[in-house]
């Protein structure tokens, strides 16, 4: 959810800042950095509507909720029945596509629905890049629903959908960022977001990170010139670390944010539950480990309450509680200029000890 910080409202009585939903794990691309391309046995399908509404009554808790996991949402065909629903129970929905089948009458349907903030997934700012990493995607077509939505948002009463593009970047793309800043300010769009690739599943795709485990920092010469054209531009910036950083607690942020996979299974992030065989497989710093998918309960099956008081997924959440609260301890000291003797932070969760979020990237 680290994507859609700066998109989303921000946390005020609601319990939680977001609830990220998967409502398909069908998708038409074949893009070279999912971790989709490295199984064959990937789990297809839809969230039934019958079961999404028993999920609602609980998002009157929930600030932001993303209609999104390891598939295309657009695929999904009560896609906008669903955003109806969330908006009934008073968050801001959302979603990241691909752009995949949305034409004029799908998108004057999403937004009559109510729909508060679209993500558009890029992977280049020319079409030749974005076509070889994406495959099966379009660019010139992608680039046309974007403007279609532009134009609803600008003539739209709300001013909404909010409109941001997402730019995963790879050592084959990290060279056009400074172009598709100019390529945003072209097209309308006001914000841009560069992550990294988070999870890692073969030796390409773990040569194509553009960040180190290290205090190294690669590409600053293209990301600062990328930097300066979003200031002339007036374009919102947004890019990840590229050198590692331990973090008290990822940008994923269980303690406020969970997600729910289209088999209704609450897990705290959606890395931690991929639709494939347990346990799969992760590159992290160089070397090959195998984590066993992790979840807490089926919200179809049980309340809410019951799974979030689950015993082993309070011991997951307290690791955090207990990361932030030595950080805090750390920080006080240092601007009391005392001696601080133990500097080191409480391990994360087992399954969290080898993600990259971890690390700050």
């Amino acid at each position: 959810m680290g994507i859609f910080q700066r998109f989303i409202r921000q946390p005020k009585k609601k319990q939680f800042t977001a609830w990220q939903i998967e409502v398909t794990t069908r998708c038409p691309l074949r893009c070279t950095m999912c971790i989709k391309e490295a199984y064959k046995d990937w789990y297809r399908r839809d969230m039934d509507i019958d079961n999404f509404k028993k999920i609602t009554p609980y998002l009157h808790n929930v600030e932001n909720v993303v209609l999104e996991g390891w598939g295309e949402s657009l695929l999904h065909k009560n896609l906008t029945e669903f955003i109806r629903l969330v908006k009934l129970e008073g968050p801001e929905v959302g979603f990241v596509t691909s752009g995949m089948g949305l034409d004029e009458n799908s998108a004057v349907d999403l937004v009559s629905a109510g729909i508060d903030f679209v993500g558009f997934s890029l992977s280049g700012a020319t079409g030749k890049t974005h076509n070889a990493i994406r495959v099966n995607s379009d660019f010139d077509t992608l680039i046309s629903s974007i403007r279609l939505f532009k134009k609803m948002s600008i003539e739209g009463k709300n001013k909404k959908p909010k409109i941001h593009i997402v730019y995963l970047t790879l050592a084959d793309n990290i060279h056009e960022v400074p172009l598709l800043v100019e390529l945003a300010k072209k097209i309308g769009v006001e914000e841009v977001v560069l992550i990294n690739i988070t999870h890692v599943t073969t030796t390409w795709q773990d040569s194509q990170k553009t960040f180190t485990c290290g205090d190294k920092e690669p590409y600053k010469t293209i990301m600062r010139e990328a930097e300066m054209r979003a200031r002339q531009s007036n374009i919102k910036l947004t890019r990840p670390s590229l050198s590692s950083r331990e973090v008290a607690v990822c940008s994923e942020n269980p303690l406020k944010n969970l997600y729910i996979s289209v088999d209704g299974e609450v897990s705290p992030c959606v890395y931690l539950y991929p639709p494939i065989p347990s346990p799969f497989k992760r590159i992290f710093c160089g070397e090959e480990h195998y984590i066993e998918k992790i979840n807490f309960g089926n919200i179809f099956k049980e309340p809410f309450e019951t799974i979030w008081d689950n015993k082993e997924y309070i011991e997951f959440r307290s690791c955090f509680i207990q990361r932030q609260k030595k950080l805090d301890e750390i920080y006080n000291s240092l601007l009391e200029l005392k001696h601080f003797e133990d500097s080191f932070l409480p391990n994360p969760p087992q399954h969290c000890k080898t993600c990259y979020k971890m690390l700050g990237l």
